[in-house]
């Protein structure tokens, strides 16, 4: 019974980052997953909150895995391999996916229940978290490693969203070799372009 569970929380991390919070239903999630509707409100008593919620923690989890494995090589080389996940993303699905994450984060309406919010907020704050560890421990002052690592997110997830737009995968490289940039100067090492 869990791999029906969890095939139903990858079906709905797979729609967010297709077709965002707002235009994705429970039973459309469902449908996608290959679940019936009735086993997805057994799963999921709180209905598509809850399921958004814990597909939000999905795409979280698989994030924080691959940029803590990535990240063992030093930040420039952890944030190429972040950049190169996102576009295989942006590219695999032909410019039709990004972040689930970040669907959920810009879509997610005031009166809602808060989780879905709040689990988008803690995945941003892990992802943050990491890369600041990782440039503090290649040297970099508190602060910059703070500043730098919100500026690698937030680049990433916007530029995701300008590749889909665009349909092109050029933001996504000339973001790369800025951010480089930025991650040199914190750590007092620039990469070889």
């Amino acid at each position: 019974m869990a791999q029906a569970r969890d095939r139903m929380v990858a079906g709905a991390a797979d729609m967010l980052r297709r077709r965002g919070l707002n235009a994705t239903s429970v039973r459309e999630l469902a449908k996608h997953s290959g679940a019936p509707l009735g086993s997805t409100y057994h799963y999921f008593p709180g209905g598509k909150t809850e399921l958004v919620t814990e597909a939000v923690r999905f795409a979280d989890e698989l994030t924080v895995r691959h940029l803590t494995e990535e990240l063992e090589a030093g930040p420039i080389d952890g944030v190429r391999a972040f950049l190169a996940m996102w576009r295989a993303v942006v590219v695999d699905t032909d410019f039709g996916a990004g972040c689930p994450v970040l669907a959920v984060a810009v879509e997610h309406q005031p009166g809602d229940d808060d989780e879905p919010r709040r689990a988008a907020a803690d995945a941003f704050g892990r992802w943050t978290d990491l890369l600041a560890e990782s440039l503090r421990d290649h040297g970099a002052t508190p602060e910059a490693a703070r500043r730098t690592a919100t500026l690698v997110v937030a680049a990433v997830e916007g530029t995701v969203g300008i590749c889909r737009a665009q349909r092109s995968i050029r933001p996504l490289d000339d973001v790369r070799e800025a951010l480089e940039l930025a991650i040199g100067a914190a750590i007092g090492h620039f990469p070889d372009m």
